[in-house]
């Protein structure tokens, strides 16, 4: 517990996951195909040509799934709702009996004792925005504040917390510039457009939630630290451009009302522009009380011939399934740069590791490996809020082993093991881990409440 020292006494642990990756039921009950659904059908766009059709079936198997979230003594539990399931084509009224799933999963929450996080956007864009134009179009972020409010209209009388976007980065980058992920498209100009439309429908959405008494409100951004391979300038300069599009292109406009104007310099020497209209950035900057921060790994990058394309370079640390080095001690310097550089309190909202787990006749898997990758980012995590870091709580990434986007079901990120043929779901040693973890920490803390 020593290494724990530090972390505050109201300090939350969870579990996430998102729609897309767990829900299934594709196409019932009025769910319309989103941007993910359409890429999955593109030819050897997604490993195995695997899709989230039917994924861990958790739109029929809710119920126990939260008895099994439950069951870890978690205190909250990260989840997205499925814009084309809730308001199908991203246009029009609610769909009730899409919004009576989210419903019915609210009120199962709070039954159970866990409080619900909602994430309003984990990347399944509404495919019929994607045909008008998609994040690239203006009109799309006025269409995600609208589909925020027809979500607060429905559960805002039960949910207390809201993020508005997962992972921008992933969704202007992976979805428009290199084009891994959905929609697939390769246009670095088009993936400027969309991060500032994916920034401004976060502060629309933002304005609007605020105005209806929302006072627990984020953002979640996927964030490393990007060290450079020497003091070569060029390599320098390498980790100044990686940082800026990966970093600081997010949170100095949601933090500082501006665009870094180096960043802005880099893109214009590319060809691209930020489309900014007079007053877009004090929408974008709509204050936040808590960003959320996604963290698995860290890069050394080295200079290339391309600035655009620093070369990532491999240190010798041990590497997860996904091949992304285990390097925690740079998830505290990511936490207290943060702190320093933008004074925002935080959650760690995803943080977990990707192995190749092998189970036991009962489906049981020992993942030592998982488990000692949650211990040294956890403490990794105290030591920055012994540093001054306001880090108010901790997510693990992922509750279940699910659909892993264009690696299908091949990468297992869970701290539940998913047999995809029959569904069934067994808790891995890291479940049992971070379930005494928690436990063994609450006892500590009524200990200390009981003598203080």
């Amino acid at each position: 517990m020593s290494e724990l020292a530090g972390l505050p006494a109201d300090f939350y642990w969870g579990v996430a996951t998102s729609a897309y990756q767990i829900e299934g039921a594709h196409d019932e009950d009025g769910r319309t195909p989103s941007i993910w659904d359409t890429y999955c059908r593109r030819p050897g766009a997604v490993v195995n040509g695997e899709n989230g059709d039917v994924a861990c079936d958790h739109y029929y198997r809710m119920p126990a799934d939260v008895a099994m979230i439950a069951s870890l003594g978690v205190d909250r539990y990260r989840f997205s709702v499925s814009w084309p399931r809730v308001q199908p084509g991203g246009r029009g009224p609610v769909n009730p009996a899409g919004m009576d799933f989210y419903s019915r999963l609210v009120d199962t929450l709070l039954e159970a004792g866990v409080a619900p996080w909602l994430t309003l956007y984990h990347w399944d864009l509404p495919q019929e925005l994607e045909d008008a134009g998609g994040w690239p179009e203006r009109d799309t972020a006025h269409r995600f504040a609208e589909y925020a409010e027809l979500v607060h209209d429905a559960l805002g009388d039960r949910v207390s917390t809201w993020t508005t976007l997962n992972e921008p980065w992933c969704s202007a980058m992976l979805g428009y510039d290199v084009g891994r992920h959905a929609p697939g498209r390769t246009d670095f100009a088009d993936a400027m457009r969309a991060v500032h439309h994916l920034l401004l429908g976060h502060g629309l959405a933002a304005r609007s939630l605020r105005s209806r008494g929302v006072t627990d409100l984020g953002i979640t951004l996927n964030l490393g630290v990007s060290t450079p391979a020497s003091a070569d300038p060029r390599d320098v300069d390498a980790a100044r451009r990686a940082d800026g599009l990966g970093t600081r292109i997010y949170l100095d406009p949601l933090v500082h009302g501006r665009y870094p104007e180096d960043v802005l310099a880099d893109i214009a020497a590319r060809g691209a522009a930020l489309p900014v209209h007079e007053g877009d950035l004090e929408v974008i900057s709509t204050p936040l009380d808590v960003v959320g921060v996604n963290y698995y790994s860290s890069h050394v990058v080295k200079a290339t011939d391309d600035p655009a394309a620093p070369e990532v370079v491999p240190t010798g640390r041990p590497v997860t399934h996904m091949g992304w080095e285990i390097v925690p001690e740079r998830f505290t310097e990511l936490l207290l740069r943060l702190h320093r550089d933008y004074g925002v309190p935080m959650a760690i909202t995803e943080n977990g590791a990707a192995f190749e787990d092998s189970a036991d006749p009962s489906g049981f898997v020992d993942d030592a490996d998982r488990v000692e990758y949650f211990r040294t980012h956890v403490a990794a995590v105290a030591e920055a809020v012994r540093g001054g870091a306001d880090v108010r709580g901790y997510f693990a990434w992922s509750l279940m082993d699910n659909f892993e986007w264009a690696y299908g079901y091949e990468k297992r990120f869970g701290i539940v093991r998913v047999d995809y043929e029959t569904q069934e779901r067994t808790l891995k040693q890291s479940a049992l881990w971070f379930r005494d973890l928690i436990a063994e920490l609450r006892a500590v803390q009524i200990t200390s409440e009981s003598t203080s």
